[in-house]
């Protein structure tokens, strides 16, 4: 996957602005854990749950992608069920043929 799938049309404002910024990190990594995660949950995700993936993306790429592959400690504040289902996304990062 290379990109936003999902259309966004029918999705609110907030739910709008989170899968845009899902999917442009800096780190094409991180897109790519990221916007597909929104892909699959921005639609059914609570404000609660909005919050949370908001705390998470306001990291830094480049320590959220140590966490995730596990290269680092995940710290306490987000040993949460929110950073286990991102994590658990496992894009696949061969080339393209």
């Amino acid at each position: 996957m290379t990109g936003l799938v999902l259309s966004s049309a029918d999705l609110d404002p907030r739910r709008r602005r989170i899968l845009y910024r899902c999917w442009h990190r800096g780190i094409r990594e991180m897109d790519l854990i990221l916007g597909q995660f929104a892909e699959a949950e921005i639609s059914a995700l609570s404000e609660t749950e909005l919050d949370e993936l908001e705390l998470i993306m306001a990291e830094e790429d480049n320590d959220l992608i140590k966490w995730i592959n596990g290269a680092e400690p995940v710290p306490e504040r987000h040993q949460t069920p929110m950073f286990a289902r991102i994590a658990a996304i496992r894009p696949d990062f061969s080339p393209v043929k």
